[in-house]
């Protein structure tokens, strides 16, 4: 069952129906011997126009002689045959029905979905959405059998992104290697690249997080964009407040301090921007993110990293 699927292919139309001048007794005869889909709630039609859904619970219990449409809901949650099967089941949620009705934009009756289909599209999202929310591939049954798998599928599929990384491990080596010279008059500044590269690291992690979350609910990059490089700007400049009088305190070289800040305000914008690019990028190209996107978006923003720090002390040192 796919997550495009329209809610008309889950609607069945065998079930029992009722007109709005019969009572509670004359329905309940008419359903016995009936071979039915559903009968958890039983639709009013005036020829072929829905006009409310009657729930079996109040139809059993109600006298013979009451009228259904004073048993039926006269406004029941209704959609479209073309409707999302997805936001078909929220409806059906948000308005506290078991089963929902099909009808078409002139009023014309459909079906009616039954409960235990819903449950069938809520549980079937419901992993979907996990499966996004943990960075894999959309698909839940693709999922399954990824878990499953056997060990060589394991190492090909993890391999290739690892090896990226240690290329460009060997490329990150060769940029510090470029800045040598700024790093050896002051070589205290090589006692602070591993934590620049860690605040970085966090940062994006924590970015890459929250897209992942808002993919898998259906929430475009483009909502969270502007909100998360701002987030990522403030974390930015508060990182740098706080070290920056900190390390003067302990290291005593405001100068040193002030390019070590820099570095961290300047690596936790740019880590926020990469990992809201990588895993978004990842899956328009049918990648899989939980195998490439934490790989590539670490290799990526170390690099980064090392080379505004390397920019930045040469420029200030």
């Amino acid at each position: 069952m796919s997550s495009t699927a329209t809610i008309v292919h889950l609607a069945t139309d065998r079930v029992p129906r009722a007109a709005p001048d019969q009572d509670a007794g004359s329905v309940r005869r008419a359903m016995v011997g009936g071979d039915f889909d559903s009968v958890a709630d039983i639709p009013v039609l005036a020829g072929d126009e829905l006009v409310g859904l009657a729930p079996v619970e109040r139809l059993l219990g109600a006298p013979a002689r009451t009228p259904v449409v004073d048993l039926m809901d006269r406004y029941p949650p209704i959609v479209g045959p073309g409707v999302d099967q997805e936001v078909a089941a929220w409806v059906m949620v948000a308005h506290g029905e078991s089963s929902l009705a099909v009808v078409g934009a002139d009023g014309t009756f459909h079906g009616i979905v039954p409960p235990n289909r819903i449950m069938q599209v809520l549980l079937m999202e419901h992993e979907e959405d996990l499966s996004r929310l943990a960075g894999v591939v959309h698909d839940a049954d693709a999922v399954r059998s990824r878990t499953v798998e056997s060990v060589p599928r394991r190492v090909r599929h993890r391999l290739p992104w690892l090896l990226v990384g240690l290329v460009g491990a060997m490329v990150a080596a060769m940029v510090v290697a470029s800045f040598e010279e700024s790093i050896s008059r002051q070589v205290i500044l090589a006692f602070f690249l591993p934590g620049v590269v860690y605040m970085a690291d966090a940062v994006g992690t924590q970015t890459e997080t929250v897209v992942v979350r808002g993919l898998s609910v259906g929430v475009p990059v483009a909502r969270v964009a502007r909100r998360e490089a701002l987030t990522g700007l403030i974390i930015g400049v508060i990182v740098a407040l706080l070290f920056i009088p900190a390390g003067i305190l302990v290291f005593g070289d405001a100068t040193v301090m002030a390019a070590v800040g820099l570095s961290l305000f300047v690596s936790c914008a740019v880590a926020s921007v990469v990992a809201m690019l990588l895993p978004y990028l990842l899956a328009r190209l049918g990648r899989d993110p939980a195998y490439g996107s934490g790989p590539l978006a670490t290799v990526v923003q170390d690099l980064l990293t090392i080379i505004c720090y390397g920019l930045i002390v040469t420029w200030l040192l």
